[in-house]
């Protein structure tokens, strides 16, 4: 056997690591990244407040620590659901505080007031919003956005939004437009269920379409990523995933939680309380058909597995979940052949039809309308078709297309 020369091994050996770092290195730079890299002279003499959760991180760095060793003078914190440091649980109420690493006053944006009053914004002049989306309607940090930017315009604040992808991509648009009447903080914006736009490209659109009263003054600007581009998904990313609320812990959960969320319109358990929130749904009179669940397996390219579970009190992350403490049977989700010919907002409605049908003492609630944003209820209790949504998404798309930033 030949040797190679010495000099020919290592640099065979260095292009060999330089490609593997390559495959490894996120596809996407954040706008907070953009943010550090060109813009953190602006920040000079600037009073700035940060509106962030967890995932807030570059280098796995939270920003907030980032731009203190910077020198940037952060004067305030802002807790949107979920709490600044991803502490508390889906609906508990935040309250106003001081963060414990750093003493800085953390203001509530999910207690008794969820936009920003003028005492909170007293002490900045501009504010960083950094909270993810979920690219879906019902998750609530696009709504907090719409009141940070009104908050703003009213109290002479600006707003920078640092955008990060849309976790179901830019491509993907799905579900009803949301009707006037179920208008709330889990349903804020007159869009399709599953709209396919960034945060920032929500917020041009809010502004843009006058969905939030702000006025011609308002001062505000997305910082825009660099690399992404509609077709991306979130492993498409190669950013880490980093829980954005407690039960959302992995993509999978978040890619399901696009149509599973409905069961918390129901009284089945969408999985609060067990390890597999929304990958596992069920319930003590929940039946496993598996013909008909090989159907849906087939049709949406998923594995539906069989199981039990007794959904427990988790600290920060399910506080008295539904059905607590009682033995359920139901299914467990998961994607082995990938997300690319799944639709996940099909499949949840699907499995909700399938649970009306093979479930003792089935019940929908209204909030299943707040959530979808149609009187769902009533076409699921009465066993009528659920209406299309074709036209729906075709106007938005059209509506939509002035305010993408990335193609």
């Amino acid at each position: 056997m030949k040797t190679l020369p010495l000099l020919l091994f290592f640099t065979l050996t260095i292009l060999s690591c330089s490609d593997i770092q390559s495959q490894n290195s996120p596809a996407v730079k954040t706008g907070a990244e953009v943010l550090l890299d060109e813009h953190l002279e602006k920040l000079k003499g600037r009073k700035v407040g940060l509106i962030m959760n967890p995932t807030s991180r570059v280098d796995g760095t939270h920003m907030l620590d980032t731009l203190l060793s910077l020198g940037v003078n952060i004067r305030a914190l802002y807790a949107a659901e979920h709490g600044f440091r991803g502490e508390a649980a889906a609906g508990e109420i935040i309250e106003d505080g001081v963060d414990r690493s750093t003493g800085l006053p953390v203001y509530s944006l999910y207690g008794s007031s969820k936009k920003p009053s003028a005492e909170m914004l007293d002490k900045v002049d501009l504010l960083l919003f950094d909270l993810p989306d979920m690219g879906v309607r019902f998750y609530t940090y696009s709504a907090t956005m719409g009141m940070v930017l009104e908050a703003a315009w009213k109290n002479d604040k600006e707003v920078w939004v640092l955008d990060r992808p849309n976790p179901l991509g830019g491509e993907y648009v799905a579900g009803w437009t949301l009707e006037e009447r179920y208008k709330s903080f889990v349903g804020y914006y007159p869009m399709p269920i599953v709209y396919g736009l960034t945060m920032g490209e929500i917020a041009q659109m809010a502004v843009g379409e006058g969905w939030i009263n702000t006025g011609d003054n308002l001062k505000y600007k997305v910082i825009e990523m660099e690399g992404w581009n509609r077709k991306m998904i979130w492993p498409d990313t190669k950013l880490p995933w980093i829980a954005p609320s407690p039960n959302l812990p992995s993509f999978d959960h978040a890619f399901a939680y696009t149509g599973t969320v409905i069961f918390e319109g129901t009284n089945l358990s969408e999985g609060r309380g067990t390890d597999e929130p929304f990958l596992t749904i069920g319930s003590p009179g929940f039946t496993y058909n598996s013909s008909d669940i090989r159907n849906l397996e087939e049709k949406h390219h998923v594995r539906l597995d069989s199981v039990c579970f007794i959904p427990k009190n988790i600290p920060g992350k399910a506080l008295i979940p539904k059905l607590e403490n009682i033995p359920s049977k139901g299914i467990k989700i998961s994607f082995p052949n990938g997300y690319e010919n799944t639709d996940p907002l099909k499949l949840g409605l699907d499995l909700l039809v399938y649970a009306r049908e093979h479930t003792d003492n089935f019940e929908v609630t209204n909030f299943a309308n707040k959530l979808f944003g149609i009187d769902i209820e009533s076409s699921i209790e009465s066993g009528k078709p659920l209406p299309g949504w074709e036209e729906d998404v075709s106007i938005f798309k059209t509506k939509r297309q002035p305010y993408l930033l990335y193609k």
